[in-house]
């Protein structure tokens, strides 16, 4: 099994490729090892030493690291973890362990910008950030405020900020008139 890897614009972050599906749909994040105990994938990460976030995407993994951790001591450690993780044969998550998250609460009202905003996020956004290692998810829409998570590579990465303001807050302004700012939530 041959695994790629890349970096991503979160220098905390690498992306791992291991040529195969992980999520068939959507994309898991965990950020402690307590948190991971619906996927044996990330439980196998985490009890890797500097390991501090584990988020599986539908063809990659993306591994964060704590920081007083160098990639250069990490990354082998990884790559063994994985390879050995997926000649075990092993479930990466168990059944039914992921459900959607919670269905945002939503003022009736909003339903048509509420739907523009998540067709604009799944067409155009979602891609690209997949690409850089993470997700972006839509968590509300009030009062003109877009509420999103960043998730994966882009959680805490330096740029994450103006990828949101710059990048997604101008491109929903253009489309949807209604929002008049992008908020991030933890």
């Amino acid at each position: 099994m041959f695994i790629e890897t890349e970096v991503t614009p979160n220098p905390e972050t690498l992306k791992f490729l291991p040529g195969r599906t992980i999520l068939e749909s959507g994309t898991a994040h965990f950020s402690s090892a307590e948190s991971a105990d619906t996927s044996p994938l990330a439980v196998a990460m985490f009890a890797l030493s500097g390991v501090a976030g584990v988020f599986l995407g539908s063809d990659f993994i993306s591994i964060t690291k704590d920081g007083d951790s160098d990639w250069n001591d990490l990354k082998p450690n990884v790559l063994a973890g994985l390879m050995q993780f997926f000649a075990s044969g092993a479930d990466i998550v168990l059944e039914g362990a992921l459900a959607e998250e919670n269905a945002v609460d939503q003022n009736e009202e909003d339903a048509d910008i509420i739907e523009q905003i998540n067709l604009l996020l799944e067409e155009k956004v979602r891609p690209a950030v997949a690409g850089d290692g993470g997700d972006i998810v839509f968590r509300g829409f009030k009062e003109g405020v877009v509420y999103l998570q960043m998730m994966g590579a882009c959680s805490g990465c330096p740029s994450s900020t103006m990828t949101l303001k710059h990048g997604v807050e101008n491109l929903l302004k253009h489309y949807v008139p209604e929002v008049v700012e992008v908020r991030s939530v933890e």
